[in-house]
This record gives C-alpha cells, sequence and structure tokens, in this order.
C-alpha cells in the first residue's frame, strides 16, 4: 500500500492511499481522485518522506534550528483536518434543504414546523433578512465531496 500525500490545484493538501504508484496514475487519469474539501480533480502528488523504521537512537544537535516552515504546515494541516471534522459533524447532525433554506428557516422560526437542524443555500440578500428577523444563520461553505454520496 503506498501512502502519497497530494495536493490540489487550490493548494489544499491530503493523504491518498494507493496499491501502487500505477493504481494512482491509473485513478487520476479517470478523474476518480478528487481534493476532499473542494472536490477539484487537478490533483499532484507532493514530495514526501519515506517512513523508516530505524533501530537505535540518533542523538539530536540542541543547536539545529527549529523547522519554521515544518511546523506552520504541521499547524495548516491541523487546521484543515478540523474544518474537515466540522464540515462531516454539520452533515450528520443537519437536514439538507437545499434552496428552501430560507423559507424553512422561517417555519422553524415561527413554529410552523419541527424545530431542527438545517442546512441549504441562501443568497447573502436571504441570510441577511433572515438575521433582520432575528433568525441566527451561520455561513460555512461544505466541500462539493461532501454533497455526494460519500464511500
Amino acid at each position: 500500500m503506498k501512502v502519497l500525500d497530494l495536493q490540489c490545484s487550490a493548494s489544499h493538501l491530503f493523504e491518498g492511499w494507493f496499491a501502487s504508484e500505477a493504481d494512482f496514475q491509473t485513478q487520476r487519469s479517470r478523474l476518480m481522485v478528487a481534493c476532499p474539501l473542494c472536490g477539484d480533480v487537478n490533483v499532484s502528488k507532493r514530495l514526501s518522506a519515506p517512513r523508516l523504521n530505524l533501530c537505535g537512537n540518533v542523538a539530536r544537535d540542541e543547536s539545529e534550528e527549529p523547522d519554521i516552515a515544518g511546523v506552520e504546515l504541521a499547524l495548516a494541516e491541523d487546521l484543515q483536518e478540523a474544518w474537515l471534522a466540522a464540515a462531516r459533524q454539520i452533515v450528520a447532525q443537519s437536514e439538507d434543504v437545499g434552496m428552501n433554506f430560507s423559507a424553512e428557516a422561517r417555519k422553524i422560526h415561527y413554529g410552523e414546523s419541527q424545530q431542527r437542524a438545517i442546512r441549504g443555500v441562501a443568497s447573502p440578500a436571504q441570510a441577511a433578512s433572515l438575521i433582520d428577523e432575528g433568525i441566527n444563520v451561520v455561513s460555512f461553505a461544505l466541500p462539493e465531496s461532501f454533497k455526494k454520496t460519500m464511500q
């Protein structure tokens, strides 16, 4: 099994697991490899170090400068992972009402429909109108891949 570090054209970083390099190339050419955040199929491999399990401890030179770029990348990956977890939780715990979001939010607010968590699509003007009526809304862009059936 090959674990590859991948990146889409929007610079989102993610991991892909493939049986072989040929398997990755085949899936990529058939547009089967897509960014989990934005659904972009323009995916490329990033350089990654192989994982080596070596015996013994290697003493680290304490005078070495810390790898700031590595820390920044790790923080960006942690942030991306947290955002994906939040998106998964929103999808799992809410009902998709699509383009009927504004109407359904009003029905819930005024007691005409069952109280529940909903998600959907609203224009900025529609969202502002809901807020003016005292209806709390939060804008949260979900990855395109979350809007399809997940494997």
